[in-house]
């Protein structure tokens, strides 16, 4: 087996995996792509193409950019590589770039409202479109990055779902790549020969974002204990409310939930601590 073909193995066997335990798509499902043009998008476009091809269940794609807007933004590359590949597609042209200018505070990050005022448009077009799932290319390292800067910078122990229904219930976001690293994305997009646009926006890139300081920090602590990215990732799905300072959780720090109670009977009992002699 090639190089290629092994990476598309792994990544499609990954994307299966959290399809199947978030319950992302469905029988009869028209997902519409997120697609910026940038790895992760056509990582995800790629994949999502290929289990189609391949998946026990019929589900439709469709591929949408938003482009905010930027002189030299390339949509004619996105728009290309769809059409030789045989992807429905959608150029939506927007002036978010410039609405951004104007909405912004001078000591603010950007990235957080560029992502919202494209989500606004990306859930008017799939009311358009008749998409019933709305697939976004965040991936492993994106997770645990919005966990980590939701802890340090945010005061809030929280990050991002793989499967999230709009507060209105009309839309739903997946989000397939959840076990996929970026550096897998990287990789496959680059084997598959398909081309990386930037988003033209002048802060693109900064290092000086909170965001980049996460990621240098997580990459330090990766080359001392590998492993500490699945570790992460694994903490998002093993909660322990009880172990938490939120009183909206348990108010009265008992278990409540007869169920909880049976579980937590069942646990070997907690060594005690040594009393008396210090």
């Amino acid at each position: 087996m090639s190089y290629e073909s092994a990476l598309e193995a792994r990544i499609a066997k990954k994307a299966t995996r959290a399809i199947v335990d978030f319950d992302l798509i469905e029988d009869g499902d028209r997902v519409m792509v997120g697609l910026s043009g940038g790895k992760d998008s056509w990582a995800l476009m790629q994949t999502l193409d290929r289990l189609r091809e391949r998946a026990p269940i019929a589900f439709s794609l469709v591929a949408v950019n938003v482009d905010s807007g930027y002189k030299d933004f390339k949509h004619d590359v996105i728009a290309r590589t769809c059409e030789e590949r045989g992807w429905e597609y959608r150029i939506e042209h927007t002036a978010i770039g410039d609405v951004m200018d104007d909405l912004l505070e001078s000591n603010a990050t950007p990235c957080s409202l560029c992502a919202r005022l494209r989500r606004g448009v990306l859930y008017r077009i799939a009311s358009e479109t008749g998409a019933t799932k709305i697939a976004l290319g965040h991936h492993l390292d994106d997770f645990i990055e919005t966990l980590l800067l939701n802890l340090f910078f945010a005061g809030a122990l929280k990050a991002m779902p793989a499967r999230l229904v709009s507060d209105d219930g009309k839309h739903v976001v997946i989000r397939p790549l959840v076990y996929v690293g970026e550096d897998e994305a990287r990789q496959y997009t680059k084997a598959c020969g398909l081309p990386i646009v930037g988003c033209c926006c002048p802060a693109c890139g900064d290092l000086s974002f909170q965001r980049q300081r996460i990621k240098r920090l997580i990459l330090e602590l990766d080359r001392e204990h590998p492993g500490v990215r699945q570790s992460m990732l694994k903490a998002l799905g093993n909660v322990m409310p009880r172990h938490l300072l939120d009183r909206r959780l348990n108010p009265s720090g008992e278990l409540r939930d007869s169920a909880a109670l049976r579980h937590a009977e069942t646990l070997p009992a907690l060594i005690p601590i040594h009393s008396g002699q210090a």
